[in-house]
């Protein structure tokens, strides 16, 4: 996450956006019923050419419907979308494509196998001569579209092998080969570092010197105030704010979100942790494939973070804790007891509770809210594999739900239908179902809005407080500052340094992660 000190600076004054720049695309009262409640409700917004415009709100405030709605993947029941003025009828993804409406979805769509040319002209005519591709000519349209991004990219290369900037770079490509005015961004820096989102902030500036409509989608505040001209916040489905971004402040766009001050966003810290009290975990001198000579002690009551940049080795000794990977050395030890589990169940059954980072492909089945809670708890509802109390099932599921606020529409509703907040706390409730003494969390609140931050740091700490441990991964440093008790951060697969969270600063950790002292 940018800090103070890296943040980049917008080129152009914050909020500078000329009333009179023409309006690209304009929405006009749309609206989306799902099962009679409006997810999106009589919604006007207005992208003007050359300007970022940022849509923000919570998990489940609608941003994701209008963005399908604008990609064509579903249809408004009510409303009109305008192209310079004139009414349009986007009824599928080829649709938004013609209006010249370009999405890149969180989960980029990068063809695995194709290269990063085949990728960028994926679905338009190719250049043949006697019917053969010409891929020389091919590389060569790549090329010159990824300069005009300021990007040197291996056209030739598979793209899967890209790191993530270079897929989004591609995809950012790939939009402007179709000739898009518009160009919406879902969560765009998800998984990028500080300096590639600064690589993307320059790429942004670039589409906007073009003409380019820009929609941007991120909970990361930070962010919007650096790249954004004007914004939009949705609330249950509703428009609740706008205007230029150079008009408000973090604190009201925080507050027009979640309908209230969030004075509070991390819960208060314990006094301090018994350092007599028996480890709920102890490492010594654990490693695996990226990670040598860790020690680690977490106790009952407290919280330990992880920091470091990619590759680290911070996910790595979550995922070796958890069963998900071996330790190829040192040893552990869960509440006294020798420790070395070969699996996740087996870590779950001796009271581990996991979060993964990659919550859709690790961490939920495609599946009901129901069974994805019960994941961890079948044997009580459950023999040879057959489901023996339905009631007793949706009730514990439900149960589970509300304590921990899914947003849904049934129980029996499918999890991958719900936003990624809500699918967040559906992977936390799962891991909470056994009541685990020691729960792991890997980036657990990444692309969730700032009220469901707040939601999971509270469960988190309310666990903590009933006796468990937790340790937390995060790549937001504040985050780590502010719920964590301790901070260990790592440096090329090995401790660099302890951390005090309530006396260290995020300049403290970014030297660490960085390998260097204060």
């Amino acid at each position: 996450m940018p800090t103070a000190e890296t943040r980049p600076a917008k080129p152009t004054a914050v909020g500078d956006v000329q009333p009179d720049a023409p309006v690209a695309l304009r929405v006009r009262g749309v609206t989306k019923r799902y099962g009679g409640v409006a997810v999106v409700d009589d919604v006007d917004l207005a992208l003007r050419a050359g300007s970022v415009h940022a849509l923000l709100g919570e998990n489940g405030a609608g941003k994701s419907t209008l963005i399908k709605i604008l990609s064509g993947v579903v249809q408004a029941d009510a409303g009109t979308v305008e192209r310079h003025g004139r009414p349009v009828r986007i009824a599928s993804p080829r649709d938004a494509v013609h209006h010249g409406i370009a999405t890149l979805h969180q989960e980029l769509s990068i063809v695995p196998g194709l290269s990063v040319a085949e990728n960028i002209f994926l679905g338009k005519p190719l250049p043949r001569r006697a019917g053969t591709v010409r891929f020389r000519e091919l590389d060569r349209r790549a090329r010159a579209l990824l300069e005009t991004l300021g990007q040197d990219l291996d056209v030739g290369a598979d793209a899967a092998r890209l790191s993530p900037v270079g897929m989004t770079m591609t995809a950012i490509a790939r939009a402007l080969s179709s000739e898009a005015e518009v160009v919406v961004l879902d969560e765009p820096t998800a998984a990028l570092t500080d300096a590639e989102t600064r690589q993307l902030f320059g790429v942004v500036e670039r589409l906007t010197a073009q003409g380019v409509a820009v929609l941007y989608v991120s909970h990361r505040l930070d962010e919007v105030f650096a790249v954004a001209d004007e914004h939009t916040v949705l609330r249950n489905g509703r428009k609740v704010a706008e205007g230029p971004i150079s008009g408000t402040s973090a604190e009201a766009v925080i507050a027009a979100m979640v309908g209230r001050s969030l004075d509070a966003l991390f819960p208060p810290a314990p006094t301090g942790v018994d350092p007599s009290v028996a480890p709920a975990l102890e490492l010594r001198g654990v490693g695996g494939r990226r990670t040598h000579g860790v020690d680690l002690v977490v106790r009952p009551g407290e919280v330990v973070g992880l920091a470091g940049l990619a590759g680290s080795g911070r996910s790595e000794i979550v995922r070796i804790v958890a069963g998900a990977q071996r330790a190829r050395e040192g040893s552990m030890a869960l509440r006294g007891a020798p420790y070395r589990p070969r699996s996740v169940g087996a870590a779950q059954r001796a009271g581990v509770g996991f979060v993964p980072q990659e919550r859709r492909t690790d961490g939920l089945v495609p599946d009901s809210i129901e069974h994805n809670v019960n994941l961890t708890t079948l044997g009580r509802y459950a023999m040879g594999g057959v489901l023996t109390s339905r009631r007793r099932s949706r009730a514990h599921a439900s149960a589970a739900a509300d304590r921990i606020g899914v947003r849904r529409r049934d129980i029996g509703q499918d999890v991958l239908t719900l936003s990624g907040g809500n699918q967040q706390k559906v992977v936390l409730a799962k891991a909470l179902a056994r009541e685990p003494s020691l729960l792991l969390l890997d980036e657990p609140t990444r692309g969730v809005d700032v009220g469901t931050k707040s939601e999971i740091y509270h469960l988190v700490r309310d666990r903590v407080a009933q006796g468990a441990a937790a340790i937390v991964v995060s790549s937001e440093l504040p985050e780590l500052l502010g719920l964590c008790d301790r901070i260990l951060v790592m440096h090329e697969g090995r401790p660099a340094g302890w951390f005090d969270a309530a006396a260290a600063t995020e300049h403290d950790l970014l030297l660490a992660c960085y390998g260097r002292s204060a």
